[in-house]
């Protein structure tokens, strides 16, 4: 039995680990860390718990209470804010336990890089290095290990995924890759921001952060290990209003001759084996709503022989497969689990 802990059990990334969790047969929620609620019973906060997990909350932003919590799990979750676990993470909480974290303070290797782009000074670069980068159908064997995990994000798993073969196997000229991203409303968290306000977001489709959006260097530093070199990506990602999804479509110039075949069988090579990456038949494009609760990746292509160009299609639930799924998926692996284990329920409709 995997003993666990949460801190930011409160957000929507937690409470979907949570969720997961409860219908895990080999891990064990011991507690759920929350500041804003602490000493409350958890069900009172999400009430869809009730006579689930009432245990009360308990305040664990500190070193030396998160020290005394991690004696008593195997594993912590952080669904916390970027910058939270890099100044508390020290050799003496890793020496108790494994972490896994759905930030991105360990996701990106070079520290300028992090600083530049999330504006804030990272406390503990000594164990970036360290750190793995948890896309799981990518870096299975180097997971297994893990003492720190990185887990990625709803944009970033989307959009890596689903280029991933094209760009490992030459396929296409990574330099030239265009993705397009829509998220859904949960992916900006549970805290409240006027931008976020049903008013504001129904009926309503927008882009952010254009051009400066602080996944793309996460999204080029993954691709450029495919790549085998340093690659530059235009990401630009839209707010819609739905609760959950992720869909990515994605452009880019294919190498000259390149066939419908060939990049077909990129994907298979890559995937076919893949329990949560489902490749759809041709002409099928994904939804989010094909896979909405679910851990799965649903991706196509398209060859446009006009242009030269394919184009590339996928979708995930940001808050399971881009978040809380990905981090149990992550935890299987590395306490040798069976990978789907509390992930086998099938997408929700309608």
């Amino acid at each position: 039995m995997v003993n666990v802990g949460i801190i930011g059990a409160t957000g929507y990334a937690g409470a979907e680990l949570v969720r997961l969790l409860k219908n895990h047969k080999d891990a064990q929620i011991q507690w759920v860390g929350s500041r804003s609620y602490a000493d409350q019973p958890y069900s009172s906060v999400y009430q869809n718990m009730y006579k689930i997990l009432d245990a009360p909350c308990v305040d664990a932003e500190d070193h030396d209470t998160l020290l005394k919590l991690a004696e008593d799990v195997d594993v912590i979750f952080t669904a916390t804010p970027q910058g939270f676990l890099g100044s508390l993470l020290k050799e003496d909480l890793l020496e108790k336990c494994r972490f896994i974290d759905l930030s991105a303070d360990y996701r990106i290797k070079d520290v300028a890089t992090y600083e530049k782009w999330y504006k804030i000074t990272h406390q503990s670069p000594e164990l970036i290095k360290e750190a793995v980068y948890g896309l799981c159908e990518i870096n299975r064997a180097d997971i297994k290990n893990a003492r720190i995990l990185a887990n990625p994000g709803c944009y970033t798993t989307c959009s890596i995924l689903s280029a991933y073969p094209l760009v490992k196997e030459g396929l296409i000229d990574a330099s030239t890759l265009i993705i397009d991203a829509k998220s859904g409303t949960s992916g900006a968290g549970r805290g409240a921001k006027v931008p976020n306000l049903f008013c504001e977001v129904n009926e309503n489709v927008k882009a952010y952060g254009v051009a400066s959006h602080r996944h793309t260097p996460e999204i080029e530093e993954q691709l450029g290990y495919a790549a085998g070199k340093e690659i530059t990506v235009s990401f630009t990602p839209h707010l819609i209003p739905i609760n959950r999804g992720i869909l990515v479509t994605a452009y880019a110039s294919v190498k000259p001759g390149t066939t419908k075949e060939q990049i077909k069988a990129a994907y298979e090579k890559h995937y076919a084996g893949e329990h949560f990456i489902r490749l759809l038949p041709e002409g099928i494009c994904p939804e989010t709503r094909w896979v909405e609760t679910s851990n799965y990746v649903d991706i196509n292509f398209k060859l446009d022989e006009r242009t030269g160009r394919v184009i590339i299609m996928a979708a995930l639930d940001n808050l399971v497969k881009g978040a809380a799924g990905q981090a149990l998926q992550n935890m299987n692996i590395m306490f040798g689990l069976p990978e789907d284990e509390g992930l086998e329920n099938a997408p929700v409709f309608p």
